[in-house]
């Protein structure tokens, strides 16, 4: 079989993704994650003076249960059937990733920005808020475009590179723990996402979170350390693939990966930028206040609304390419 099962099966999951992405009616994993980070921050926050302490309790806390819930729903589906196990992680692994939602959110900023006049440009602020943490009321139209790029391209690690990472380590160690590939890829990706999310909940820079929120940023530095740099390189393949200026998104990519204030957000970020000939990155507003970011790229032109789905097949293309390198790195590690 050219195909093993378990390549199967984590192709299942992306398909999955691809064709229903996350129905909103849906309670959806992360969502509950969320639920949990809520909870037991105002839990710990109660219990423990010192807020770093607190917060690396929280983070912990929040690892044991959602691991602990995923085990158990596991092993309670293979008491009935190990095919039913095998499909319930099938699903988990499918709700960790989230490509097509991407292209739909980005995609809405497109069709947006297509209305004639102000309106397009205020559409387009009320879509791209949708995926942005930075206020969007003051955006221009390259401002639109540029954020959505920017998530694209950044989202890109997280939603979609990341899990599949954590999910095929999963698959390569199962032998190891004589367990099934598939169930311990998805115990790995909903590892992932829960350090994830604490990120998203946790990790702002501000006098809430500064100090709370520490240990969750840190590992979330940590655990996207190998998923972003290998995105990065191969969305600079996935350029050259699509006909687009690879050589630039290769000497941008190297020149200013490093220039985004998160050690893992420039690589896709700075590749995309290479590939499209646009800069990224300069002044955003969050919270009312005007933050300076590095720029990454070069001006070579003006962003266009194309460039939102142009960024799209990089995404795509990119992921399918990242897909491929971990699988053919599994079949080539003994075990």
């Amino acid at each position: 079989m050219f195909f093993q099962i378990f390549e199967l099966q984590l192709l299942c999951a992306l398909a999955l993704d691809l064709l229903l992405g996350d129905p909103r009616w849906f309670p959806h994993p992360v969502r509950i994650i969320g639920w949990f980070c809520v909870r037991l921050e105002a839990l710990f926050r109660r219990i423990f003076i010192g807020k770093r302490l607190a917060g690396a309790a929280t983070v912990l806390a929040v690892l044991g249960v959602t691991l602990g819930l995923v085990t158990m729903l596991l092993w309670a589906a293979a008491l009935f059937s190990p095919l039913l196990a095998d499909g319930l992680a099938v699903f988990l692994i499918y709700t960790s990733i989230a490509a097509r939602d991407l292209i739909r959110h980005s995609r809405e900023v497109y069709a947006a920005l297509q209305q004639e006049g102000a309106s397009g440009l205020l559409a387009g602020q009320q879509a791209v808020a949708m995926i942005v943490g930075r206020d969007t009321a003051a955006l221009d139209r390259t401002g639109v475009i540029r954020a959505s790029v920017e998530t694209v391209a950044e989202n890109m690690v997280d939603g979609v590179a990341a899990p599949l990472f954590f999910a095929v380590i999963g698959g390569i160690c199962a032998p190891f723990l004589e367990m099934s590939p598939v169930v311990l890829a998805a115990l790995c990706a909903m590892g992932y996402k829960a350090v994830n999310t604490m990120d998203s909940m946790f990790g702002y820079k501000n006098e809430r979170y500064l100090a709370f929120g520490w240990t969750a940023a840190r590992l979330d530095d940590v655990v996207n350390f190998i998923p972003a740099r290998l995105s990065g390189l191969l969305l600079v393949v996935a350029s050259f693939l699509l006909g687009l200026d690879g050589k630039s998104a290769l000497r941008i990519f190297i020149r200013d990966r490093l220039c985004h204030a998160s050690p893992n957000s420039g690589h896709s970020e700075a590749a995309v930028a290479g590939a499209l000939g646009v800069q990224l990155g300069g002044e955003s507003i969050y919270f009312g206040q005007a933050v300076a970011k590095p720029t990454m790229g070069e001006r070579t032109r003006e962003l266009a609304d194309s460039d939102i789905l142009i960024t799209n097949r990089l995404m795509l293309v990119g992921s399918a390419l990242f897909l491929m390198v971990l699988l053919l790195l599994r079949r080539i590690l003994p075990g």
